[in-house]
């Protein structure tokens, strides 16, 4: 199947931004000391920087649906097919607990499992398989339901029902579970909420096989209504999102307000307006070119390979900046929610930040590179599928 280049440019872009986020939640100096939305601590550089990463993991998982159509509307083995979303959704989950979860934290006593986007591809590629026969209109009409009742029923707790708050919360809202003094796990991204956006992108996989022209056309309506759609809700204020809308301490900090949605779990506010930007930068990617769009492609063409290495590089050069500024390796704090860091306040200013994120992205750009043209000389090797 040829490759979508706008699918990757795209995807590849976010994969980007994904990163400046890691290195911020690792670097920063204030990473540990306040959420960087909150508007009574934060200041507007930090709260764009967080926001605009926003936009990864809804993109992501969207696209992910999309491929997912793609891959199986070509395919001449509908069976090999559903069975390949099966293998790759465990590999998934399995690749989350372990490879990843050790990248995040780098505790080789695994006290905290956190259960986030991979994970929750991995779940929703497996529960794909149920629908993947269906007609788009039917899907995108189950997408909207999943969507909208996950919102509704976020907050809840069971707590003298301990397997039924369990399976409340991996599937419906982000949790902290506290099993021993030595392990805890987080579910950060709920199965449902990001399964309805991975079945819209299933859903608009059909977009692909129109015109460009009618496809650009319809990129640019959804997108619009979305955003229309999203100003009216958060307008009412009164639901689709934990937080409502107030006004602040000036004009600024008010519009921030106003966009400031709640991800953990995916809002209907946070899905309407992440999507509806994820649908304008496929319209961007298809309609215009450039050296961005050929660098983005890099990135976006091998997702997981980027994924699984990025966040151990960046791990890596948080160590070495916190040894550069001093701290000695018994200084560092490996137990959940640390990240390595010291005690003692550490860590690099914001624009520092962004120079070391240019610095990643531009050490892995020809890993990425050299692995893309692996991956296509080399369509017999079945393993690469999954990486």
């Amino acid at each position: 199947m040829k490759r979508i280049t706008s699918i990757d440019a795209v995807r590849g872009f976010v994969m980007l931004a994904m990163a400046l986020d890691h290195v911020r939640d690792l670097i920063h100096f204030s990473a540990l000391s306040f959420d960087p939305t909150d508007l009574s601590k934060t200041s507007f550089p930090i709260f764009a920087t967080r926001w605009i990463t926003h936009l990864c993991a809804p993109t992501f998982v969207f696209l992910s649906g999309v491929s997912a159509y793609l891959a199986y509307s070509n395919s001449k083995d509908k069976n090999e097919s559903r069975h390949f979303l099966w293998k790759r959704g465990v590999w998934l989950i399995l690749l989350e607990v372990t490879w990843i979860n050790f990248a995040i934290w780098f505790d080789i006593h695994f006290r905290l499992i956190m259960l986030q986007v991979i994970a929750a591809i991995g779940f929703s590629f497996i529960l794909l398989i149920v629908f993947i026969n269906r007609s788009a209109k039917y899907n995108i009409v189950m997408a909207s339901i999943i969507i909208l009742v996950c919102n509704f029923v976020v907050g809840l707790n069971f707590p003298d029902y301990p397997g039924l708050n369990f399976l409340y919360h991996l599937f419906f809202s982000s949790f902290l579970f506290q099993f021993t003094s030595q392990f805890m796990l987080l579910v950060g991204y709920p199965i449902l909420p990001w399964f309805g956006i991975m079945l819209a992108g299933y859903s608009c996989g059909v977009l692909f096989s129109k015109p460009k022209e009618e496809r650009l056309k319809l990129f640019v309506q959804i997108g619009g209504s979305l955003l229309m759609l999203f100003i009216i809700i958060r307008a009412v204020n009164v639901f689709g999102d934990p937080v409502p809308f107030s006004f602040q301490k000036n004009g600024l900090f008010s519009i921030l307000s106003f966009i400031n949605v709640s991800k953990y779990p995916p809002s209907l506010l946070y899905t309407l307006i992440t999507l509806s930007v994820a649908f304008f930068m496929l319209y961007f990617s298809e309609k215009f070119e450039g050296k961005w769009k050929k660098i983005c492609i890099v990135y976006g063409s091998v997702p997981m390979f980027y994924y699984l290495i990025h966040f151990y590089l960046i791990h890596i050069i948080a160590q070495l900046i916190m040894l550069a500024q001093g701290f000695a390796w018994s200084d560092f704090q490996f137990e959940p929610f640390k990240f390595g860091r010291p005690a003692a306040p550490s860590g690099i200013s914001l624009a520092y930040v962004y120079l070391v994120w240019l610095c990643v992205v531009a050490m892995l750009y020809p890993l990425c590179k050299k692995y893309a043209g692996y991956k296509k000389t080399h369509p017999e090797k079945g393993w690469l599928k999954y990486i």
